[in-house]
């Protein structure tokens, strides 16, 4: 069973800070059900651990609106087969074998709703990349090949009510009405949420957030 910690920054950034400065490039994933504060998290320890630091997501690997379109998908965007699931693990790969070289990510452009190809350099002298995304724990194909390229996997668990609540107020920020985000939330995301979940058991961290009981010095 993974070890339940409270989300207190510097005791994560002490963690991390331990993965990274091994001698040699580590691989740190953050997962967590959608909404749950994964990206801020990964942004706020790369900040905080300054130039050797990278963050790489797995929504760069969203597939294109037309595919999702051509798929008959697009009304799932955001399940696990509507990601490029492969090019995500051999990105992983070449990450964590071209130490000298420098890979590039795509990103997820949220505001666009599309990945942008070559979007974030990592570096030679990156020395721990921080990956973050839904699937990093899935046991099927091709996802479960994710997990053995990382050195470690956190959980972020934030409470439900408040998780959900962040979610709603996303989709409305990026155009959808509040009913149409609130549909989508409980439609897609909840389902993605659950598989998640069941895999919660493969982390070597579960992290709470305050709402649930613990201190902290930020929220994501």
């Amino acid at each position: 069973m993974p070890e339940v910690v409270p989300l207190v920054l510097d005791a994560l950034v002490a963690r991390a800070h331990a993965l990274g400065g091994s001698g040699s490039r580590a691989l740190l994933g953050i997962t967590g059900s959608p909404g749950a504060g994964k990206s801020t998290l990964a942004a706020l320890l790369a900040e905080r651990l300054g130039a050797g630091a990278a963050v790489v997501p797995m929504d760069g690997f969203h597939l294109a609106q037309v595919e999702l379109e051509r798929l008959g998908r697009a009304g799932r965007k955001g399940a696990p087969d509507t990601f490029d699931a492969l090019g995500y693990v051999a990105l992983l790969e070449r990450i964590r074998t071209r130490r000298h070289d420098t890979v590039y990510a795509p990103q997820f452009r949220r505001d666009l709703e599309e990945p942008i190809a070559g979007a974030i350099p990592v570096g030679a002298d990156i020395e721990l990349v921080i990956t973050e995304g839904n699937y990093l724990l899935l046991e099927q194909a091709p996802w479960a090949a994710v997990r053995p390229l990382l050195d470690a996997v956190w959980f972020v668990e934030p409470d439900d009510a408040a998780r959900v609540a962040r979610l709603v107020a996303r989709h409305v920020t990026f155009g959808r009405t509040e009913a149409a985000a609130t549909a989508w939330v409980r439609d897609s995301d909840e389902v993605n949420a659950a598989l998640v979940r069941a895999v919660r058991w493969r982390a070597d961290l579960v992290i709470e957030e305050a709402s649930r009981g613990a201190s902290t010095t930020a929220q994501p």
